[in-house]
């Protein structure tokens, strides 16, 4: 995977394989790696579900868990889905966990008040089919948060954040867990399309409202939209 990233052909094979390799290692490299804001960061997702408590949330791409607990302590009911069966076996939630693909989710129509997604979207292989997948398991005005990366506007910002994304980052994975997997962690970048093309495809997938938050001076995304009703 050094030097390029995978084929579309073989990428979700390629990414479930990177994520199982990484799992024991990977909520250390996350707080290392965020400085520990990615905590922060899920708080507002959450926030932005604005859902009564008790509501049921799916979290796509769950990984370890960590959306999972924080939709508990805000007194949400969260089921946690992720391919990756080693993401799954180094789990510390609370919540119920299935293994299975976001793109095909073992989950009834409209059965969902709420859906959150961290940092997962460019490891699909269809960003377009996953929002609409979201959109399917949604009630009508359910509510979905996903959290991605992003490229800084200020040009000062965007060239501190490459150096860090593409150098450091890199080198903590190296020294700590899989220099390959954390290579192409900045590389899966070029797997986004821009902010404004993503809100289209939410429109385009079922959703209403669908708004951009720029967090952590532009380097982080939050995605929010409304389930539009039949």
């Amino acid at each position: 995977m050094v030097g390029r990233l995978p084929d579309q052909a073989i990428k979700a094979q390629t990414v479930e394989t990177m994520f199982d390799h990484i799992a024991g290692r990977y909520d250390l490299l996350n707080a290392l790696m965020t400085f520990g804001l990615d905590a922060r960061w899920r708080r507002r997702a959450v926030r932005e579900l604005r859902l009564p408590r008790g509501s049921l949330v799916v979290d796509l791409a769950c990984g370890t868990g960590d959306f999972c607990e924080e939709l508990h302590r805000q007194g949400l009911r969260p089921l946690g889905v992720d391919f990756a069966t080693e993401m799954l076996a180094h789990a510390h939630t609370r919540a119920p966990l299935v293994r299975a693909d976001i793109l095909h989710l073992p989950l009834h129509d409209g059965a969902m008040d709420g859906a959150v997604c961290g940092f997962a979207l460019r490891n699909v292989v269809d960003i377009g089919a996953c929002f609409a997948e979201t959109a399917r398991v949604l009630r009508p005005d359910g509510r979905a948060a996903f959290l991605e990366v992003a490229q800084p506007r200020s040009p000062l910002v965007r060239s501190a954040h490459s150096l860090y994304f593409n150098r450091v980052v890199p080198a903590l994975g190296a020294l700590i867990s899989d220099r390959r997997a954390y290579e192409y962690l900045p590389a899966s970048v070029a797997y986004l399309p821009g902010s404004a093309t993503m809100l289209r495809m939410l429109q385009q997938a079922g959703f209403r409202d669908a708004r951009c938050f720029g967090l952590a001076a532009g380097a982080v995304q939050l995605l929010t939209a409304t389930r539009r009703a039949a």
